[in-house]
């Protein structure tokens, strides 16, 4: 959607202050430790766009809480698994070759709209350094959160999801649904189900300061039941979706969606 479409469907533009009141009428409070997932343009027109956003977030939660957002780049990984789009085989060799090394403070995230993209450069942002699976964090749980993601466990026990879980913190879905839902991924690590599978992938990172390609196996991801498990959790824990601008809000506890989702999959999924 283009910044001229956005305008012509926003009534009033939201700001910095407005937008902070309204994230405390959704739940959010000082303190908290929240996990992000946005769509900005649903918001409507903001006054200093996403710089404002992250202000406005920063506001709330206060000194003591800790915001996180995703900056994955799934461009760093192995192109004979790409679908988004695919490229032809004749490449996968010279992309393997020359895919520059992952960078914490240079790599740019890809499709995880402006708002985290800005956010990995916020000062006194600490990103984890894993070459796909990435989240930047700022705030006192931020190191904690953001340290020893492995590369196997991108989305499990060991990764930023898995340490917000043991945190007992929030996931807050503004302008996007489950699909969106990284946190639902922490559900399929721990998970027994039918057709789970782990997979050999690839990724360009540093070692001892050099470039390498490295493959390794994780978990298959898939998400195509999110939209339903999610649609399911709402309905059994009472999750009040609320709106800013145009966009629905959710905030809810994300030790609450795993447990559940974890038992969903292994009742649902074949």
């Amino acid at each position: 959607m283009s910044e001229a479409d956005i305008i012509k469907e926003t009534e009033f533009p939201l700001s910095r202050r407005s937008l902070a009141a309204a994230l405390r009428a959704c739940g959010l409070m000082e303190g908290q430790v929240v996990l992000v997932h946005s769509s900005m343009s649903k918001l409507g027109w903001i006054v200093g766009g996403a710089e404002a956003v992250i202000l406005a977030f920063l506001d709330v939660l206060g000194e003591n809480g800790t915001l996180m957002m995703p900056t994955h780049t799934s461009d760093n990984s192995d192109p004979a698994r790409w679908e988004n789009p695919p490229v032809p085989e004749a490449w996968w060799s010279l992309i393997r070759e020359m895919t520059p090394a992952f960078d914490p403070k240079t790599s740019p995230s890809r499709m995880m709209g402006a708002l985290p993209e800005l956010f990995r450069t916020w000062p006194g942002t600490i990103r984890s350094d894993h070459p796909v699976a990435s989240f930047a964090a700022k705030g006192p749980a931020a190191r904690y959160l953001t340290s020893d993601q492995s590369l196997e466990a991108d989305l499990g026990n060991d990764s930023p999801i898995g340490k917000l879980y043991e945190l007992d913190g929030f996931v807050l879905l503004m302008g996007v649904g489950h699909m969106n839902n990284t946190s639902i991924h922490l559900a399929e690590h721990r998970g027994s189900f039918p057709g789970k599978k782990y997979i050999q992938t690839g990724s360009s990172i540093l070692v001892d300061g050099n470039q390498h390609w490295v493959t390794y196996e994780t978990l298959d991801l898939n998400d195509e039941d999110f939209n339903e498990l999610g649609a399911e959790f709402e309905r059994t824990h009472s999750v009040v979706v609320r709106q800013i601008g145009k966009a629905d809000v959710r905030l809810f506890k994300q030790r609450s969606l795993v447990d559940f989702a974890v038992d969903w999959m292994e009742s649902n999924r074949i």
